[in-house]
């Protein structure tokens, strides 16, 4: 039985593809749970439309992306952290510090979670940090942590 999936159904595959199912797979457990319909015209008609309204809308957003990457790539941030021995910090620069001040110095909101840092910062000196926006996109800044002077 050919039926068009409607959403992304582990090992079976991804919203819009055609796919041939066992009907009582299809009959029992993908058209009861809308996971999936029955492969009319109409239904890829409607599915194309869902396919390329979804190719637009990740065009948009690469343009976004890429526009972001030119304001945020090279951005030297400073952060200033109490320092003990042996230029120690007290406690840890992370990425969500770094994701406020970027916040901060470029207008621009980041996620945390974009910003890949190994482990969080624990030394006083300059770091190179890789922002990944999205899987191609990933701009470097510069972070500078300075002492935090009483």
């Amino acid at each position: 039985m050919r039926v068009v999936l409607l959403q992304e159904v582990p090992r079976l595959g991804k919203a819009g593809e055609v796919k041939d199912v066992a009907s009582g797979y299809a009959r029992n457990f993908l058209l009861p749970r809308g996971l999936a319909e029955f492969a009319t015209p109409a239904a890829m008609k409607r599915v194309e439309e869902i396919r390329e309204a979804e190719e637009k809308r990740q065009a948009l957003l690469e343009t976004e992306m890429v526009s972001l990457s030119q304001t945020v790539e090279g951005v030297e941030i400073t952060l200033k952290a109490k320092v003990g021995a042996q230029e120690r910090l007290y406690g840890a620069v992370t990425s969500g510090d770094i994701a406020e001040e970027l916040k901060r110095v470029t207008g621009q909101d980041i996620d945390k979670r974009k910003i890949e840092l190994e482990e969080p910062i624990r030394q006083l000196g300059e770091y190179e940090v890789l922002v990944r926006l999205s899987t191609e996109i990933a701009p470097k800044i510069k972070v500078v942590v300075t002492e935090e002077k009483d």
